[in-house]
């Protein structure tokens, strides 16, 4: 059994989200693996979140709902788990704060997970990676609409958010690759005179016509709660009681979690190894080098030899 943890906006479907490694035919085959995904509180695709009804006034939460913290989310899928019966995980991965929740569950049940593939994620939420977060809050704020008691609340500053989110998610060389100055494109108004302004804008409209504002306020304040070792004796006591063999995978050109941060993992968790993969698009690569994590997947749990990528030992 493989349990995917989804990243800040994705859903409880992994083929939508990460084609090349989770489908038929694919790494992670639903013909070979039972796979388990679950939205996690606070996404608008289910379980629990800002839309759902209060049972006490029978109205929708919206800015009333609780903020889960990553450990939270985690003491909720026990409760899954424990419901399906499920004894023992086969390989937990998950990227970003999916990754976050995937590390606090191996140290909650250590014997649970077999193998735990975090990738391009960290131990505790930088004061950078909260800086960006807070940026993000600060431009849905700055909606008038923010405080209205409807699910489009804060719309318009959540496709600047979406903005702001995309710099920390993306790099120089992606931009210079994909949003040339010279690039033709279908402006979205007509003060839009270049790929990379229409290109922000677009990506804007497009989470809001998925997404939620309150959804996204709520979830980047579960993102800054992550600390591994809070209650613990700090992050390095905490991830030296992960049991399962680790790979942990990292996108060197990532700027929101630097490869430092999964060098720390791979050092910390016991007998733990590191895969750096070099990547044009920043965090994003997690989404889009999957034919390297394919690899590295099938050198860490298959066995079978790479000749082009390089996994890296204590």
């Amino acid at each position: 059994m493989v349990w995917i943890f989804h990243a800040l906006t994705a859903n409880s479907n992994p083929v939508e989200w990460w084609p090349g490694l989770v489908g038929d035919g694919k790494f992670f085959d639903p013909a070979k693996y039972f796979i388990i995904c679950v939205n996690k509180p606070g996404s608008p695709y289910g379980s629990i979140s800002p839309l759902s009804k209060n049972p006490v006034s029978n109205q929708p939460y919206y800015n009333k709902f609780p903020v889960f913290t990553i450990r939270d989310m985690v003491r909720s899928y026990q409760q899954l788990k424990e419901y399906l019966g499920i004894k023992k995980v086969f390989a937990g991965l998950g990227g970003s704060t999916g990754g976050m929740q995937l590390l606090e569950w191996a140290i909650e049940e250590p014997e649970l997970f077999e193998h735990l593939i975090p990738i391009a994620t960290n131990a505790v939420l930088s004061p950078w990676g909260i800086a960006f977060n807070a940026s993000q809050r600060m431009a849905i704020e700055a909606d008038s609409t923010w405080q209205d008691h409807h699910q489009d609340a804060g719309h318009k500053g959540l496709a600047a958010a979406r903005s702001i989110a995309l710099l920390s998610y993306r790099h120089y060389n992606g931009y210079a690759i994909t949003q040339r100055r010279d690039k033709a494109f279908i402006p979205l108004n007509g003060d839009v005179n270049y790929a990379a302004d229409n290109y922000q804008r677009y990506q804007g409209l497009k989470l809001v016509n998925r997404f939620n504002a309150l959804c996204y306020y709520r979830l980047s304040q579960s993102m800054d709660s992550h600390d591994v070792g809070r209650n613990r004796n700090g992050a390095e006591a905490a991830l030296k009681t992960i049991k399962a063999k680790t790979l942990v995978i990292g996108i060197t050109s990532d700027v929101l979690y630097p490869i430092s941060e999964q060098e720390f993992l791979q050092k910390t968790i016991p007998e733990a190894q590191l895969l750096g993969i070099y990547s044009d698009y920043g965090h994003d690569g997690f989404l889009l080098e999957y034919e390297k994590i394919e690899s590295a997947l099938q050198l860490f749990i298959d066995g079978k030899k790479s000749s082009h990528l390089k996994i890296v030992n204590q």
